[in-house]
């Protein structure tokens, strides 16, 4: 294949993962880049890369013609989008053809008869594809969509017609809440896919999100590379895949895997795919809607899906590379094996990386990656990243930063592999979400397959519960400081030592701690006793005592209390100047500061409402003089293409705005005056 151009159409870990296999066959590799992605791992990977405009999305990732000149200027044959952007884009697939460049994806029809949810609902209908119970018409007056929703009845889930990636969706119980709720969704519709047609269905309580991949050539020939579960969601935001899908019959299994390829031959489908259902818990399954591109949980397929014959496959874990068959096919080549030929080989849980704070409320979070680790080199682990150390991430473009696929013989096994393997996943300079997946993995519900797709609801308390508790928080931040002094210190005079020794009385010291708010502990550290240092330390809920060895600034700690077995977890510490130190534990990360009793972080309360991140105003519920009522929306901002309700934190008065719909703002820039009616409850 050498005299074939591959240009990628995306960015970050997708854009990577393609340029690895196309590398691998032969194929030269184009990318392009906006100008916040200038120094993106990807950027460097690829044979040639092109700049092709501005940080923003629309100016760049999601401008064909852009896209298209950097093909001509290259000589790319090729194209392929990835995922999002323009992967399901029906002008970039019909341009490419008319230039005679393969788009890596299904046809122009194809996409547009699924990208359309409303027609794509009366193609599965004709097909014998099974549907919720809807509504998909063209009359979008409210009147009429109101009255649908009572004929339908309640929980209805209103969606984009145009949508995907869960953008667009709200979910309405009672009928009062339905005006407002068509309202928002048809904001985020236009602003996200510029159409605001929504459609109807009745929603399917404590459902299972399970697809089927599917992948046809140009021949034919049409199979289906088994199911995966997608259940484990936020906010309609996949966090969690596996496949294949746990606690399937065969029955049910057979019949998914039969109506998405009766789907995907409605359409004429060409190249890879995947059908979406719900399975609700009397083992009926629905059809959703039909993504005509890569998934970003592909590699849980690939690993999983075995032959029984020779091929000329290069495996990607252990079975079939999904973005080589894509490419082949785009080539006309046939797919060479028959149905019966494919197996499941064990099993793969897939692990998204996000830029998020799940203890503050999941806020997008953004800023220069200062430490990086990654589990590289794990048996049975797969890395997709698209980060590195010293990358700025911004808040331009979705929060997902990489993959952490792990696979084995069970479902068991994967699971220990993949929360092992996160505990050894060590981003500094900013807030992800490892600790919260790691907190899923150890689940007891989703250990034994108890899944449906509000799991993160229903199971919300336990969730927000860190596997490190507050007092050793403090006591590890404590001790990853002093890691950091003790090597700092250069002389070996013990008079020079941190250990607070002293000829009479016991050798406390005080420090200042500062994590979410300031605490003060007195610590006293006893000499190395066959390997291990010691510490005692009070002003905690409970007294501690802490046993170590360590190598640099990692380390294995015991951690004893009165009253409680003995913990061991392993401590790595990374220092962020001027003395915060950040920390890494059982999964979770942490910052803290010490000995900085005059930064006080517990600033006083102004009265005023700021930003909570990064992003644009889109709507205002408020005018200066309004009476608001505590929890009332008073701003809805918009960060990583999904939208943040600010509601006023008690009753009281706005007395003034400081910002207008459309503005950009800043993370803790002021929004607006708030005075409440006397003391906030």
């Amino acid at each position: 294949m050498d005299n074939h151009t591959l240009l990628i159409a995306n960015r970050g870990e997708i854009a990577g993962r393609i340029i690895r296999t196309a590398r691998r066959m032969g194929l030269r590799t184009v990318a392009v880049y906006s100008e916040a992605d200038t120094d993106a791992p990807f950027v460097h990977a690829a044979d040639q890369a092109v700049p092709i405009g501005p940080a923003s999305a629309r100016e760049s990732y999601l401008a064909p013609e852009r896209i298209l000149q950097a093909a001509r200027e290259t000589g790319a044959d090729l194209i392929h989008p990835g995922y999002g952007f323009l992967s399901e884009s029906t002008e970039l697939a019909r341009r490419c053809e008319a230039e005679g460049i393969r788009f890596v994806g299904p046809g122009a029809d194809a996409i547009a008869a699924m990208g359309d949810k409303t027609a794509a609902k009366r193609l599965m209908e004709e097909a014998g594809v099974p549907l919720v119970p809807g509504y998909h018409g063209d009359d979008q007056s409210l009147d009429h969509l109101e009255s649908e929703a009572r004929r339908i009845g309640f929980p209805i889930l209103i969606k984009a017609s145009a949508g995907g990636g869960g953008k667009g969706m709200r979910v309405v119980r009672e009928a009062s809440e339905l005006r407002d709720a068509l309202d928002g969704v048809k904001r985020e519709a236009s602003a996200a896919f510029g159409n605001d047609q929504v459609l109807l269905e009745r929603f399917v309580d404590e459902p299972r999100h399970v697809e089927v991949q599917v992948l046809f050539d140009h021949h034919g020939n049409g199979r289906h590379l088994f199911d995966r579960d997608c259940s484990i969601q936020r906010r309609h935001q996949k966090i969690l895949e596996e496949a294949p899908a746990p606690g399937l019959t065969e029955a049910t299994r057979e019949a998914m895997a039969d109506a998405a390829l009766r789907c995907a031959h409605a359409i004429g489908y060409r190249n890879a795919g995947t059908v979406e259902f719900l399975l609700g818990p009397d083992g009926n399954f629905y059809f959703m809607e039909m993504n005509t591109r890569l998934q970003v949980e592909h590699p849980v397929t690939e690993a999983i899906t075995g032959l029984q014959v020779e091929h000329p496959v290069t495996e990607a874990i252990t079975g079939l590379d999904l973005v080589e068959w894509q490419i082949r096919v785009a080539l006309d080549e046939p797919l060479p094996w028959p149905q019966e030929a494919l197996t499941i080989n064990g099993h793969a849980v897939e692990a998204r990386v996000y830029a998020e704070d799940p203890d503050h409320g999941f806020l997008p979070t953004s800023g220069r990656i200062q430490y990086l680790a990654e589990p590289e080199g794990m048996a049975g682990v797969r890395i997709d990243s698209g980060i590195a150390t010293g990358l700025t991430v911004s808040n331009h473009y979705d929060p997902m930063l990489a993959k952490v696929i792990a696979h084995a013989a069970t479902r068991v096994e994967a699971i220990n592999r993949l929360r092992e393997a996160l505990t050894h996943y060590h981003l500094g300079g900013f807030a992800t979400n490892v600790g919260y997946l790691c907190r899923i993995l150890r689940h007891d519900a989703f250990i034994n397959s108890d899944l449906q797709t509000h799991f993160v609801e229903e199971h919300e308390t336990h969730l927000a519960t860190p596997a490190v508790d507050e007092d050793s928080t403090l006591a590890l931040g404590l001790l990853g400081w002093l890691w950091f002094r003790q090597s700092e210190a250069a002389s070996t005079d013990p008079w020079d030592a941190l250990t607070g020794w002293r000829l009479v009385g016991e050798p406390w010291q005080r420090a200042e701690i500062h994590h979410a708010e300031r605490h003060t502990l007195e610590y006293a550290l006893k000499p190395s006793i066959s390997g291990w240092q010691k510490a005692r330390l009070r002003g905690l809920n409970t007294p501690l005592t802490l046993h170590w060895q360590r190598h640099g600034h990692q380390g294995t700690v015991r951690i004893e209390s009165p009253g409680q077995a003995r913990r061991e977890v392993t401590l790595t510490a990374i220092s962020r100047p001027p003395a915060d130190v950040t920390l890494f534990a059982s999964g979770e990360s942490w910052t803290v500061r010490v000995n900085h009793p005059e930064m006080d972080l517990a600033e006083a309360d102004t009265g005023n409402l700021t930003a909570p991140m990064h992003g644009r105003v889109v709507a205002l519920h408020c005018a200066a003089g309004d009476r608001a009522t505590r929890g009332q929306p008073l701003v809805v901002m918009e960060a990583m293409k999904m939208e943040h309700t600010i509601t006023a934190p008690a009753d009281g008065t706005v007395t003034e705005l400081y910002c207008s719909e459309g503005d950009s703002l800043g993370s803790g820039q002021t929004l607006l005056a708030f005075e409440p009616d006397g003391e906030t409850p």
